[in-house]
């Protein structure tokens, strides 16, 4: 499993709070934590941009660099990297897309929601057209083409959640629509 993670484990980058304008940037790699930032000063200094470079075990002592990270980014990504500096990898974060769609397509929908609360890219990837297109074709055995051609408008999440009366009509009146254009008699320029 550990050849999943990559070098880097995390990063997160963002200003310091106010009312400071301070440029603060936060990467855990598999074997040490850096910490760098930029001074930022209405006046004209030249301050250079710092960083602290330490192993997992020294930033898990270093108490000030921890107080540090909370203020800028919060108790939450403090307490995820310490984990991450614990050893607590989070692997499922680490996989790549297809593998993720891949597994999604065995949860039932209750814990696809609930999946896609617990990170952003989860987030996109429950949301994304692909999963819904996936959902929609292993729930039908089939899929019409002119079902197809609405959820290429529409999007494919809409058409699952979409009871098949409604579908009928909005395929029918899209017919009905393309059925006018086709027979629209131009008017001549100036009329």
């Amino acid at each position: 499993m550990a050849r999943l993670l990559g070098e880097t484990l995390f990063q997160i980058s963002g200003q310091g709070p106010a009312p400071s304008k301070d440029f603060f940037h936060l990467e855990i790699k598999k074997s040490d934590v850096t910490w760098r930032w930029w001074r930022i000063s209405p006046r004209n200094e030249n301050k250079r941009p710092g960083e602290v470079v330490e192993s997992h075990t020294c930033f898990l002592e270093d108490r000030r660099l921890q107080d540090q990270v909370r203020l800028v980014f919060g108790t939450r990504v403090l307490r995820y990297i310490t984990n991450l500096c614990q050893g607590h990898f989070d692997y499922l974060e680490h996989l790549p897309n297809h593998l993720l769609l891949q597994i999604m397509t065995y949860l039932d929908l209750e814990d696809i929601a609930h999946l896609r609360q617990t990170s952003h890219r989860l987030k996109m990837l429950c949301d994304s057209e692909e999963f819904w297109e996936h959902t929609v074709r292993q729930t039908c055995k089939t899929v019409p083409e002119h079902v197809e051609m609405l959820a290429r408008e529409l999007g494919w999440r809409t058409v699952f959640f979409t009871n098949k009366l409604q579908l009928q009509k909005q395929i029918s009146r899209r017919r009905r629509g393309l059925d006018l254009l086709e027979f629209e008699v131009p008017l001549p320029l100036g009329q």
